[in-house]
């Protein structure tokens, strides 16, 4: 009995022993590395001031976002932040307005605007989301999104996801949509965004445009879809999309279109390179 009772305390003895040192092994080893790791997310976010849950938003479901490298992707949450300021988004139907809805719809708006300096949209304080595709009693169709000179962009939500959920199909209601924005902010004189595009690159691209366009008159062309020759806002529009998510398509099939968008916009979505905006200090 005696010889059992030592034996038990003897095991006792080196469970507690191993208990210790795998406590000491945890407080020297394990507590620093997360409190270094906590310091680190605390610096990010007070210097670099994107919401986490933006962040964590953009990495998850922003393709664009995900190919930048570090210092893009500081000024980019900068400017999701920024285009969120003076927005008020408005639900129609059932649609609830997330924090995913604000800032995958700010991160369109940036991703066009991205080459350019800050550019808010200021002039459209409101943005209307559909469920679904939407009617519209102005000229009695279902629409997937619209722009108004009176300061008001319309989505449905279910196509502005599916124009980032198939990356290549020439097809985004929101960059659609917001390149009509660009244009009406370019000429609205009264909030500090007037005409911040480059008239002679504006003009080149009108230039090119016109060229591109009798290509498709004359049946050379169908790298742009029909509805660009609806009218040279809708050109611009089409012409964005293909820009973004064809590029190299274009590049190849309209040189000349490609680089004077690339001028204008400053961004060459084929490299993800853009022309430096120090938004941020320091990067």
């Amino acid at each position: 009995m005696e010889a059992a009772a030592q034996q038990i305390l003897t095991v006792f003895f080196v469970l507690l022993v191993l208990a210790f040192t795998a406590a000491v092994g945890w407080m020297v080893f394990h507590a620093p590395i997360r409190r270094v790791a906590a310091w680190n997310q605390s610096l990010r976010g007070r210097f670099f001031p994107a919401q986490e849950y933006q962040r964590q938003i953009l990495t998850r479901s922003f393709d664009y976002y995900r190919q930048l490298n570090f210092r893009d992707r500081l000024r980019f949450e900068q400017r999701v932040r920024q285009f969120l300021t003076d927005k008020e988004f408005i639900s129609r139907g059932e649609l609830p307005i997330t924090d995913e809805v604000k800032t995958l719809v700010a991160a369109c708006a940036v991703q066009l605007t991205f080459g350019l300096p800050p550019v808010n949209l200021r002039h459209f304080r409101k943005i209307i989301l559909y469920p679904d595709a939407y009617y519209s009693t102005i000229n009695d169709n279902y629409h997937q999104g619209e722009v108004n000179t009176a300061g008001v962009i319309v989505l449905s939500w279910k196509h502005f996801l599916q124009g980032y959920r198939d990356p290549s199909d020439s097809r985004n209601v929101g960059l659609h949509e917001m390149a009509h924005a660009l244009l009406i902010e370019n000429r609205t004189r009264y909030n500090g965004e007037y005409n911040f595009l480059d008239e002679k690159k504006l003009a080149d691209f009108r230039a090119y445009a016109d060229l591109e366009y009798q290509r498709m008159q004359a049946g050379k062309s169908q790298l742009l879809r029909d509805y660009a020759q609806t009218s040279p806002a809708e050109f611009f529009s089409v012409a964005v999309e293909v820009f973004f998510e064809n590029p190299e398509s274009m590049a190849v099939e309209a040189p000349r279109l490609y680089q004077s968008l690339q001028d204008l916009l400053g961004q060459d979505p084929r490299r993800m390179q853009f022309r430096r905006r120090p938004d941020i200090k320091g990067c």
